[in-house]
């Protein structure tokens, strides 16, 4: 963590962390990991998720291997600053289903000394670049980029590719509805 002095305090100098990849990847894995290692540390820790995100559990984030950390649901990304208040560490789950705002709150949050943890497909369906990820890419000091494996081949995946006929932008899923693929057997999927 990095420290900085201020007279007779000392104050923690904020910054941005942001875990990307396709379904499957382990990015809120990564990110639960990350909160509980703050937690350890004695660290106030506070979680946020979009609140159409329902699928595992309306308040949790929970991972697809079933890891939870409580959280927060809200509307939008302005809603993280009403709520965020003498905290150390904040996670941002599902990144990619918040608005606009949300690269601007993560900036307003970071330089107000806290760190930001924000989880998120990088791509979506149709493997463009998916909501505000791209500028909270370009703003974060720290980008983890994870892979998930893909299904046809077993090499590294970093698409999610939408195995049912939906045109939506947003279409809550699993395994039933999204597979990890290579960029050759996307290639060769979405042809098809």
């Amino acid at each position: 963590m990095f420290l900085e002095q201020k007279g007779n305090k000392i104050q923690q100098k904020g910054w941005i962390e942001v875990v990307c990849g396709s379904m499957f990847s382990g990015k809120t894995e990564e990110l639960i990991r990350r909160l509980k290692r703050a937690e350890f540390a004695k660290l106030k820790v506070e979680i946020y998720k979009p609140s159409v995100d329902v699928r595992y559990d309306d308040n949790d984030v929970v991972s697809h291997q079933g890891t939870t950390i409580r959280s927060t649901p809200v509307p939008a990304a302005e809603n993280i600053l009403l709520l965020a208040n003498d905290v150390d560490v904040i996670g941002i789950d599902e990144a990619q289903f918040f608005d606009e705002q949300l690269p601007q709150v993560c900036e307003k949050l970071a330089n107000a000394g806290i760190r930001v943890i924000v989880a998120g497909l990088d791509m979506d369906f149709a493997g463009k670049p998916f909501g505000p990820i791209p500028s909270l890419l370009a703003k974060a000091e720290y980008v983890t980029k994870v892979h998930a494996i893909c299904m046809t081949c077993g090499d590294l995946a970093q698409f999610s590719h939408r195995k049912i006929a939906s045109e939506s932008l947003v279409l809550l899923g699993e395994v039933d509805e999204y597979e990890p693929l290579c960029r050759k057997c996307y290639t060769k999927a979405i042809a098809e």
